[in-house]
């Protein structure tokens, strides 16, 4: 078992919770893929910064094997970045606030995100990001996600922040170590 989740099931799921106040919505958010998805996903909220690709949010892990990541990721401030080039696909629901984005394939027009959108980022391609202040969303990757960890530990490594490496590596290879237990990679 490699893929155990849908990028439309979970836009579907998140789409219920838009509108909500941020701590009632990340709840309920958690406690639906929970029920959804049981014994895949982490109910306990254990959110931390984190700085990839020049853009500063806070986040907090709620599945992490070897082939797939879900996050809740947000910024009450906003901020901005370069979402890297990987060997995954990276989906994203706009749960607050307003995603801009640019690519590569198209220098001219930006594309805006709104609650209830769905941006994927497809594996190899590379997009510059604007989360808008109040801006949450619920991410998907899906595919080899030990490649990702480079840029995801960039800031921390490039601001010698021992505590942000500690307690990412700890969230995901918890998460991971409990998913080979259940059989899953």
């Amino acid at each position: 078992m490699s893929h155990i989740f849908d990028p439309q099931v979970l836009q579907q799921m998140a789409m219920k919770r838009i509108g909500v106040p941020h701590k009632q919505m990340a709840a309920s958010i958690i406690e639906d893929l929970a029920t959804a998805y049981p014994g895949h996903v982490e109910t306990r909220q254990d959110w931390f910064c984190n700085v990839a690709g020049g853009a500063t949010g806070i986040m907090t892990v709620l599945h992490a094997s070897l082939s797939e990541y879900l996050i809740l990721f947000g910024s009450p401030v906003g901020t901005e970045g370069f979402s890297g080039r990987y060997r995954i696909d990276i989906y994203q629901v706009v749960l607050a606030g307003e995603m801009w984005t640019y690519t590569e394939d198209d220098l001219v027009e930006g594309i805006v995100y709104r609650p209830g959108d769905l941006a994927l980022l497809r594996r190899h391609h590379v997009k510059g990001f604007r989360l808008l202040e109040g801006c949450w969303l619920l991410e998907y990757g899906r595919g080899p996600i030990p490649t990702c960890l480079p840029l995801a530990l960039s800031g921390a490594f490039a601001s010698l922040d021992g505590g942000t490496l500690w307690k990412t590596m700890r969230i995901y290879c918890r998460l991971v170590m409990r998913e080979l237990f259940h059989g899953k990679i």
